[in-house]
């Protein structure tokens, strides 16, 4: 999939847990875990805008894209 999301690198950055961001935006553990295994098939913008007020960042530093033949090397 051409969308990569960077919510890791940005848990990362923040030294924030994922079960801490999970409890801070109100989704499980196991959705949370779906969006940064690049799993998940679409992300509400209420969802991201939520993880970007939990992690300081904008919607730029979650979400990447990277058109197919680079996803594929």
């Amino acid at each position: 999939m051409p969308i990569i999301v960077n919510v890791d690198v940005m848990l990362a950055k923040r030294k924030m847990s994922s079960t801490e961001l999970a409890e801070k935006i109100g989704i499980t553990t196991a959705n949370l875990s779906i969006l940064k295994t690049n799993k998940a098939k679409a992300i509400r913008f209420s969802t991201l805008e939520e993880i970007c007020k939990a992690l300081n960042c904008q919607p730029a530093d979650i979400l990447e894209y990277a058109p197919e033949e680079e996803t594929q090397k």
